[in-house]
């Protein structure tokens, strides 16, 4: 047998062992500081692979994602990819509480699978306040062939990363929080990493790069809306087009009309937009600062173009306004509550034990989690969940599991506000495996709050103003509520969610505004199979970090060869089918 016969039998065996099952995507992210100037100033931005924003990672439901990470920065790094399940494998979520920091100069990768998962999402560094620096960019998640699309295939894809933004540095806003101080307002709003059209000369400098979105009159396309910033609600809207609903992290909704919506911070839309105006102008699009005093908060708006190609000039006049509701804190959440699940629809989506029917399953666990105003503690300014600001352990929890690991953490996080003074404690949820759970989120402060679970998309099934009683139950949604992983929580008032605990592992539930994450605001969701198997959960990565109690298992990393020793024999088979693939070709 000839070598070329030889390659050839080796190439369709390691497609038998390795992908037949499901194929795999390969990224490369190399995380190093660049200077950009966004609002039109000079400073330290985190980029990838010399990008800011990063790359959109863009796969298909079942894939297997193999996430190659060189740590350029001169701090640890972690990505966390925000709604991604990561089922059977916490160990990939990118958090503190289950993955060690990946040391300055060092690779890691990740590998996991985006398993029965469709949908918008993003990917933000989540170490050391980083986030406020970029590092950031859209994770898209298409269905398989076979799954039917509840609309007609668009023009394209847009995706569009809003956020809030500092002048200051990630380092600056992070010592402002250590030393107790407000990081105060921000200095504008970025869309994808650029600043505000010059729509107004007094609120907009001259020379600010802006982005322009092109598109075609006549096609629709789906823009998939993030808002990645640190804290700030953000109404978005496209003057003189209607946004059609049609997804939200991983569900279809039911397609509604808006002419504009807010997006809270960490959460993710998708929009069917139709380029059916005139071309006699561009037009804006913008997002500005919502539930904030709208005359103070002007310089935060983002402004964007879109352009059509065959536009006669560019845009002028003023920005189309927002909600016309700084007085009335009825209208966003009623528009939040107008957000209904897609029923009807094919694709992934949340199958609590056996049935579509979560409002007639037994709840088995009841968390009442309160947030109140910052309050000091031993000296130092904190957020609390039920009078605990939440300690990150120095070993990751299910890591300290696996490997008997005593007194990383503690299973009393209470089910109700604790009633003596606030504490600092590593105290986490006990989860019942395959339980279902139901969590009611009480904003006793001042500001919005969004609030995130990772590992799980869960069922929002009521909010509104006031206390929640147990007689809250009687407004409950128990049909069509939206299934996410990241909901608002309006100030001085309740959200109520329901999860199904059939992924084990240990899962961060946290806020997502990111100045109340870093004074303590979260806890972690730990959700163990009695009867452990690999079906359920993998065991923890041959790459695995070894940090805190384990450190002295951390074998050191060889700089120079660590890049093709991080990629492991996975990428080693993907590099010899490439080669394999070559010769065919040639042969």
């Amino acid at each position: 047998m000839d070598l070329f016969k030889i390659l050839l039998l080796l190439f369709f065996m390691s497609i038998s062992l390795c992908f037949a099952a499901d194929p795999y995507s390969f990224y490369n992210f190399e995380v190093s500081y660049i200077t950009a100037s966004p609002l039109g100033v000079p400073q330290q931005v985190i980029a990838i692979n010399g990008k800011f924003p990063g790359p959109t990672i863009n796969v298909t439901t079942n894939e297997n994602l193999v996430v190659n990470v060189r740590n350029k920065l001169d701090e640890g790094l972690l990505l966390h990819w925000n709604g991604i399940q990561q089922r059977r494998v916490s160990w990939q979520d990118g958090v503190l509480g289950t993955n060690c920091p990946i040391p300055p100069k060092w690779n890691w990768t990740y590998e996991f699978q985006v398993k029965d998962q469709i949908g918008s999402f993003f990917y933000f560094p989540s170490l050391h306040f980083q986030r406020a620096a970029g590092g950031f960019g859209s994770f898209i998640v298409n269905p398989r062939s076979v799954i039917p699309v509840p609309f007609s295939t668009p023009e394209g894809d847009i995706t569009i990363a809003i956020g809030d933004w500092y002048t200051r540095n990630h380092t600056a806003l992070r010592k402002a929080l250590d030393d107790g101080k407000h990081l105060g307002m921000p200095d504008g709003v970025l869309i994808n990493g650029k600043g505000p059209y010059r729509y107004n000369d007094t609120l907009v400098a001259e020379g600010i790069d802006f982005e322009t979105i092109t598109v075609h009159p006549g096609k629709t396309y789906r823009l998939r809306v993030s808002n990645v910033g640190i804290s700030t609600s953000l109404n978005f809207r496209i003057q003189g087009h209607n946004l059609v609903l049609a997804e939200s992290e991983g569900s279809y909704t039911v397609q509604q009309n808006y002419t504009s919506l807010d997006i809270h911070v960490g959460q993710s839309f998708s929009f069917l937009v139709t380029m059916d105006q005139n071309a006699s102008a561009d037009y804006y699009i913008v997002a500005s600062a919502r539930v904030v005093n709208e005359t103070i908060w002007r310089r935060v708006t983002g402004v964007g173009i879109l352009h059509y190609t065959n536009s006669k000039g560019k845009a002028k006049g003023h920005l189309p306004p927002g909600p016309q509701d700084e007085f009335d804190k009825t209208f966003s959440m009623n528009q939040a509550r107008s957000i209904r699940w897609n029923v009807s629809a094919s694709g992934a989506r949340p199958n609590p034990q056996g049935s579509f029917k979560y409002g007639s399953i037994n709840v088995t666990d009841v968390y009442v989690l309160r947030n109140m105003p910052p309050v000091m503690i031993n000296g130092k300014r904190k957020t609390t969940l039920n009078g605990i600001s939440f300690k990150n352990p120095s070993t990751p929890i299910r890591l300290a599991d696996k490997l008997k690991v005593k007194g990383v953490y503690k299973l009393d996080f209470p089910k109700r506000p604790l009633t003596g003074p606030p504490k600092v404690e590593t105290s986490i949820i006990n989860g019942t495996y395959r339980g279902f759970m139901e969590v009611v989120l009480q904003n006793n402060d001042t500001k919005m709050q969004s609030y995130h679970m990772s590992g799980y998309a869960f069922f929002v099934v009521g909010m509104d103003y006031g206390e929640w009683t147990e007689n809250s139950r009687g407004t409950y949604n128990k049909w069509d509520g939206i299934a996410r992983s990241t909901i608002q929580v309006y100030p001085g008032a309740w959200s109520a969610i329901l999860i199904s605990l059939d992924n084990p592992g240990a899962w961060n539930l946290r806020t997502e505004n990111l100045d109340s994450w870093y004074l303590g605001q979260e806890t972690y969701v730990r959700v163990v199979n009695p009867d452990e198997n690999n079906k359920t959960e993998f065991g923890h990565p041959d790459n695995v970090l070894y940090c805190g109690a384990l450190q002295k298992l951390q074998k050191p990393q060889k700089i120079s060869s660590a890049a093709t020793k991080s990629i492991g024999l996975t990428n080693l088979l993907m590099v010899v089918m490439a080669l394999v693939m070559m010769m065919m070709l040639q042969h």
